[in-house]
């Protein structure tokens, strides 16, 4: 049977660098194994939840090169949720408590100021039915716990390896909440029950409440799926992502001019024993896929290396690829200064030094060079063995070489002092715009 993953973001906002490393990891997972890829939408925070960031998500996803097979909406299968409490209520499994959230809290600081552990003490299940009519009596509605079995809860981690937590040391979860509406947990197992998810590959941060799924998915009778946590995202410091999520979420890095494949090769090999390097599709990041490659340590995510990934991309980019997003220039105009790009949008600013006015740099003690070289221009037409001609012969007559020899020409060709090889420039500027540059 083809394995079936989900990728569950909340489109309470656009996803970030984090969620996209989750979604790369099921995508790559999954065509690996040539199995199914379903984007379900965990929308049943109803005020928050927006069809604008539902579409945004889809649009992230798709620019890093990631197409649902199958697209869900919790928000439309609210019933479904509600015969499934229904069930776990008829069988004692789902219990109303009453307590207020003001009511909880002072009770947890009375348990850690006993050194005890704040866990619910399911002092609910000792409500007498008159008890619960008194409370609703108040205006009291309850929200709903699951009973949790209170025993050593195991599984083989894909990532992580053998795992167990006790639940006795967790507090039952609330599922269903005083307005009826549900928590994450009870729509997410039902869903992956009904869509027949086979692995759930997501962050570390979910461990602990694999433990209470994994009971919830025994107590309905549901296939358990294997589960895979990875570590989670920190910042070259060390320290968590979470207060720059915004300007590192996939929309910026799209619009700081980022390659979509740069994105997907850092987030896919960051965190593995696979060094970071560019690849220009899925295919070679497919093909060595495995999450036994993932560490359980940190995955460090920095700015610079990312950065730094996209102008390798860039540099090794064939023309054909970016054939159709030039709008200047030919397959030898990027041959010869796409080594020189940190992001595409650069490619203008080498069109300008190419075709468009400059203010070249010649330096007053440097006219007399200048005139000398410009005297020696090669005829036209120009090709990739002119620079070394021209150079030659102005080396010959001054007696100049190495910096002394190219800079002054580079700084009158360009007005920059660094850039492309002139050998593939010198061509495209041209005898005449040359000239002019040298001022003849």
């Amino acid at each position: 049977m083809a394995p079936i993953l989900r990728f569950a973001p909340s489109p309470t906002g656009r996803i970030h660098i984090g969620n996209a490393r989750t979604a790369i990891l099921n995508w790559l997972f999954v065509r690996k194994s040539d199995g199914q890829f379903v984007l379900r939408y965990d929308d049943t925070d109803v005020e928050r939840s927006t069809a604008a960031f539902a579409a945004g998500i889809a649009h992230d996803l798709g620019w890093l090169g990631i197409v649902p097979d199958r697209v869900e909406y919790q928000s439309k299968r609210f019933d479904r949720y509600r015969a499934v409490a229904d069930e776990l209520r008829a069988a004692g499994r789902l219990y109303p408590c009453y307590e207020t959230a003001d009511e909880l809290d002072r009770r947890r600081k009375r348990q850690l100021a006993r050194h005890q552990p704040p866990v619910y003490d399911r002092a609910a299940l000792k409500l007498t039915p008159e008890e619960r009519q008194a409370l609703e009596a108040e205006g009291r509605k309850p929200h709903w716990r699951f009973k949790l079995d209170g025993r050593n809860v195991e599984w083989v981690d894909l990532i992580r390896g053998p795992q167990h937590i006790d639940t006795t040391n967790l507090s039952d979860p609330v599922l269903v909440r005083e307005d009826g509406s549900y928590l994450y947990t009870l729509p997410s197992v039902v869903d992956d029950i009904d869509f027949g998810i086979t692995h759930v590959i997501r962050g570390e941060d979910h461990v602990v409440n694999t433990a209470v799924q994994i009971e919830i998915f025994e107590a309905l009778a549901g296939k358990v799926p294997h589960f895979a946590h990875h570590s989670l995202l920190t910042g070259a410091d060390g320290q968590g992502l979470s207060k720059r999520l915004g300007s590192l979420s996939i929309a910026s890095l799209r619009e700081g001019g980022l390659e979509a494949m740069a994105v997907v090769s850092h987030a896919a090999l960051l965190g593995t024993s696979d060094s970071i390097h560019p690849c220009l599709d899925y295919r070679e990041l497919i093909e060595g896929f495995d999450l036994a490659k993932l560490s359980r340590a940190p995955a460090r995510f920095d700015d610079n290396e990312l950065r730094g990934l996209n102008a390798r991309l860039l540099h090794m980019t064939p023309y054909a690829a970016v054939k159709e997003r030039l709008e200047h220039g030919d397959e030898a105009f990027w041959l010869a200064v796409r080594g020189n790009l940190t992001v595409f949008a650069d490619i203008k600013d080498w069109w300008t030094i190419v075709a468009g006015d400059i203010t070249p740099k010649i330096a007053p003690e440097e006219r007399s060079f200048i005139d000398v070289a410009a005297r020696l221009l090669p005829p036209a037409p120009w090709t990739s063995e002119t620079w070394k001609v021209w150079t030659e012969a102005v080396k010959a007559e001054t007696g100049r070489k190495g910096k002394a020899l190219f800079m002054p020409l580079r700084l009158a060709l360009t007005g920059l002092d660094h850039g492309p090889e002139l050998a593939l420039l010198l061509p495209l500027i041209g005898r005449d715009r040359t000239s002019r540059r040298l001022g003849t």
